[in-house]
């Protein structure tokens, strides 16, 4: 009682936003590590008072902060019992940029691929590149030392610190940058704590015994992913160390340190020259890890741009993710490991000597059976494939996984061969196949062994299993921490890895920095115990959790959640492309993102004590901004289908807290516009008045759709006969007549209609139920089983491989192929009718593909579009058949918009309280885009929700790619007698 009471005077005292609520908690107990700690409580701080605040609190309650950004570590750095500190938010400026002098300041909190989103036109990039960069930030990177793929090009992060604005453990501000000996004995006379700074250092590293120590016990210099413990080694090349460079630089120091030292608010960086920009990616294919390792020697002598190596395990992975099996095209037999060998040069006749130059050194060493170039657009889709590498080990069913505890060992590259192949050999003695990825060029490959840290005898093995590794490390003085540091996982090893004298010096370093420990205890010294404060419970009996919805796929819903190892990758922003995550995006709140989401499922179904688990109002809040637009389901590497989970919770939650009138209204708008359409002009003046919308809980802005003024199924009741003596020598087609078509988007379904029989197909349409999407969206799931249950009886008989099932509106056919596989109690049928069924654009371009429909039976007009994908058509289609239909059309200009989400997702947009988030979603990304676009370029959305979106974020009208197509039909077609 009395610490909430202190934190919310703090709260009161800060700027930004301190949270202590149980979801807060939950959500930052966790980062991409095995481990789990729940904090006193989460600070968003807004500016250096903030921190001010927060350090001088953490001494007067003897707690710890913990600094954090993306929360991507994977030793564990994010987590711990005090307060995490998050400037993801607030600190994201750019304070200062010289071209000139190629170098630029920042905060902490600025993602490193908008870094270089700024940079680029300058031709400057930070060049340190890890897997996250789309979402890492440079004060984890800092905090990290980290290195990437072009580190044997370029350098790592701590080459590229100039300068560190920090605050120090008793709030004063200092900045650390390069001083000469002189200034550096200076700084030692006084009483504050950046003087015992300055001195300590200089005593402890002048001396000729400690530097003796450290060059006898720290790792192979000729290793430059060197992240063990504090970085004194490096300080051996200063004066004071009895070295030859002229200035010393503190900063370089507090590079990777993990937060335990200072607080850094500010960070200068050198840049580096964009490089050449002609490349080609060699890809060698091996048949074995060994193969390729000893490969890696030869292939390093050709000036790589980078050197990186994925193993069998994680492509076997990319095979059933949604997203990167689009991406491993380039892949010949079934390699055990391949090289991604980049190559870069000022001209593509020299790219493809020096590639040619590889592969037959290559070849003349006999190792690798297959050799493909990657060019263009190949080479973003094969950097996507590596970057996914250790989201995709989430792939894996089961509770055993792929852990991270010796992924970060990094041995001279002459060593690397001969130490993997003593790993694999003590490995093969704990009946293990380890994962084999990455930096192979820097001599650091991730390896991780498949464990099941639920179990007692598993724990026993990561122990054992990590201290091997770290004695083997040790015999080729290498560095146990490579780029992704020391944490909890490696910090208590440090005395075996630097020896007991280096790790005291690193004591009294930290203490001369930190007396009282503020920063980020138990982290690189005094570190807490590698095997306690996991993840998961230890021999625990896994609780059994009910659903309606099938989730055996991943051996149940809470082993489904688990699957999300916190990688981050839903914290991309809008920048980096995709879709994942929209809320996330408008917010900026890491409880809006896809990781918290399924983290906070785990967290309640594992530790509830309630009956009904789902039954807390910290996961309502948690999936409040969640909007189902499935982006999840293919975009995160682990396939975590936050989408899915939302409905199944909704379910169970509303059993003990039953649904809103509107929520009800909404669930079974079908039955409502039933109705509605009775009399149509006279339901939808009342539904577009500010008391019809006040007593709906819809925003006042908010246009609702328009009944038409008599269904599709009524106009197609009374024009069929007219169309039925048209040429049908295509084959036929069942038609699936969604809510939306019938009672809104009625002009749509008659230009598909009208579109498909003229050009030959037979189009049936029967009588069938609704998708059920808004039962699905609203977690009414018996009424959606019900629904799903028997459009699958109805249509079992009638699709077939030669007779489809054709939909118009993306959200209601793709449910055949996503929702129904969960809800129907025949699998076997649903299965069947999945994979006969298919979006309106996907039919027509297998029937172009087909050769049945040409261009020849289209107008020649000119005609320049852009192409908006409705959430679930990217993820669970794709937009490329859209493009490839409209392109028909021989002189139409068709582009896809990177566009994300637009916000609107159903009901969600018109609901008063998400209103402000959705139309912030659609100015993310598309709404800006739509506002450049000229007056005559035509906008195609599927969608519905996206044209509704559009129209009330820019006021420009869109149209269904089906009906754009309707319009180009030959001029011959436009004058026979059509309805």
């Amino acid at each position: 009682m009395k610490t909430k009471k202190s934190l919310k005077a703090l709260s009161k005292k800060l700027k930004g936003d301190l949270f202590f609520d149980e979801l807060h908690k939950r959500i930052y107990a966790t980062d991409a590590s095995v481990y789990r700690k729940i904090p006193l409580a989460v600070a968003y701080p807004k500016d250096k008072d903030d921190i001010k605040s927060l350090i001088f609190y953490a001494n007067e309650q003897n707690i710890t902060l913990i600094p954090r950004t993306a929360g991507t570590s994977l030793a564990g750095q994010c987590v711990g019992e005090g307060i995490v500190v998050d400037v993801s938010k607030h600190f994201t400026k750019i304070i200062e940029f010289n071209e000139k002098e190629k170098t630029i300041i920042v905060e902490p909190g600025i993602v490193r691929d908008e870094l270089n989103v700024f940079l680029e036109p300058y031709g400057l990039f930070f060049s340190p590149n890890t897997s996250t960069s789309n979402r890492c930030m440079i004060g984890g990177m800092v905090g990290n030392n980290s290195s990437g793929s072009t580190s044997i090009q370029y350098g790592i992060t701590r080459d590229k610190v100039l300068e560190l604005e920090t605050l120090l453990s008793d709030g004063s501000e200092v900045i650390f940058n390069s001083l000469t000996v002189e200034a550096f004995e200076k700084k030692q006379s006084g009483s504050d704590l950046e003087n015992a700074i300055y001195k300590t250092l200089f005593n402890e590293l002048s001396k000729q015994d400690v530097q003796a120590e450290i060059h006898k016990k720290f790792p192979k210099k000729s290793i430059h992913r060197r992240n063990t413990g504090y970085a004194v080694d490096a300080f051996l090349d200063d004066n004071i160390s009895g070295g030859f460079v002229e200035n010393i630089n503190i900063a370089k120091l507090l590079c990777g340190s993990e937060g335990t030292l200072a607080f850094s608010t500010a960070i200068k960086l050198q840049l580096d020259d964009l490089p050449p920009k002609e490349e080609v990616f060699v890809v060698a294919h091996f048949n074995s890890i060994q193969e390729s390792l000893e490969a890696t020697v030869i292939a390093m002598k050709h000036n790589l741009y980078s050197c990186e190596l994925l193993d069998k395990t994680i492509l076997d992975c990319t095979k059933n993710n949604r997203e990167q099996s689009k991406n491993r095209f380039f892949i010949e037999g079934d390699p055990e490991a391949i090289l991604m060998l980049e190559i870069r040069a000022e001209s593509a006749a020299k790219t493809d000597e020096l590639a040619s130059n590889l592969i037959r050194d290559l070849k003349q060493y006999n190792y690798g059976y297959a050799f493909p170039k990657l060019y263009n657009q190949d080479i973003k889709k094969i950097i996507e494939l590596r970057k996914a590498g250790l989201g995709l080990l989430g792939n894996i069913i089961g509770d055993a996984k792929a852990v991270a505890c010796i992924e970060d060992t990094a041995v001279d590259l002459k060593d690397l061969p001969a130490y993997i192949s003593e790993f694999t050999e003590m490995m093969d003695g704990y009946k293990q196949k380890a994962v084999y990825y990455a930096h192979a060029g820097a001599g650091e490959i991730h390896l991780r062994p498949i464990l099941n840290l639920k179990e007692s005898k598993e724990v026993e093995l990561f122990r054992k299993i990590t201290t091997e590794t770290a004695k083997l490390v040790k015999k080729y003085k290498g560095s146990f921490s490579g780029e992704h540091g020391d944490g909890i996982v490696r910090g208590e090893f440090l005395p075996l890895m630097i020896g007991e004298k280096n790790y005291e010096l690193l004591r009294r370093i930290k203490y001369t920095f930190d007396p009282n420990n503020v920063f980020n205890k138990g982290k690189i010294v005094d570190a807490y115990p590698m095997d306690q404060s996991l993840r998961y419970e230890i021999d625990r009996k896994e609780p059994e959790v009910d659903t309606l919805l099938d989730f055996s796929d991943s051996l149940g819903i809470l082993r489904a959640s688990e699957k999300c190892n916190g990688s981050g990758d839903c914290r991309k922003p809008p920048s980096a492309g995709g879709t994942m995550c929209p809320s996330y995006r408008a917010t900026r709140n890491e409880k809006d993102t896809t990781r918290a989401r399924a983290n906070t499922l785990r967290e309640f179904l594992t530790n509830s004590d309630k009956e009904n688990k789902f039954n807390h109002k910290a996961l309502k809040a948690v999936f409040d901004l969640c909007l189902s637009c499935k982006a999840c389901a293919s975009e995160c590497p682990s396939n975590v289908d936050v989408a899915s989970f939302k409905a199944e919770f909704l379910y169970q939650y509303q059993k003990e807290n039953p649904p809103s009138f509107r929520t009800k209204m909404l669930a079974n708008n079908v039955k409502y516009n039933r109705i509605g359409s009775i009399f149509p002009g006279l339901t939808n003046a009342l539904l577009n008045t500010y008391l019809v919308k006040e007593v709906l809980g819809v925003a006042r802005k908010r246009s609702i759709p328009k009944l038409f003024t008599k269904t599709f199924r009524k106009w197609h009741k009374n024009n069929f006969n007219k169309l039925t003596n048209k040429v049908s020598d295509k084959g036929a087609i069942y038609l699936f007549v969604d809510e939306f078509t019938n009672y809104y988007d009625v002009q749509i379904g008659i230009d598909t209609f009208e579109l498909l029989t003229w050009l030959g197909y037979k189009v049936h349409i029967v009588d069938h139920e609704e998708s059920g999407r808004s039962y699905l969206s609203k977690g009414f799931l018996d009424e959606a089983k019900a629904i799903a249950n028997k459009n699958i009886s109805i249509f079992n008989n009638l699709i077939s491989d030669e007779i489809p099932l054709v939909g118009i509106e993306p959200s209601a056919i793709l449910s055949f192929r996503d929702e129904y596989l969960r809800l129907a109690d025949n699998k076997e049928a649903a299965k069947h009718i999945s994979k006969n069924t298919f979006t309106i654009e996907e039919f027509i371009k297998n029937e172009i593909l087909n050769g049945n429909i040409t261009e020849n039976q289209f107008t020649k007009k000119t005609l320049e579009i852009k192409i908006h994908g409705h959430c679930h058509q990217k993820a669970l289609s794709g937009t490329e058949p859209t493009f490839y239909m409209l392109n028909l059309p021989k002189n139409y200009s068709v582009s896809i918009i990177n566009s994300g989400c637009c916000g609107m997702a159903g009901s969600f947009g018109y609901e008063k309280e998400h209103y402000k988030v959705s139309m912030q979603v659609g100015e993310d990304t598309l709404f800006p885009k739509i506002r450049n676009m000229k007056a005559s370029t035509i906008i195609a959305a599927s969608g519905t929700s996206c044209r509704h979106q559009v129209f009330d974020g820019t006021k420009r009208t869109t149209e269904h790619p089906v009906s754009i197509l309707r319009k180009a039909l030959s001029d011959f077609l436009e004058n026979e007698d059509t309805v």
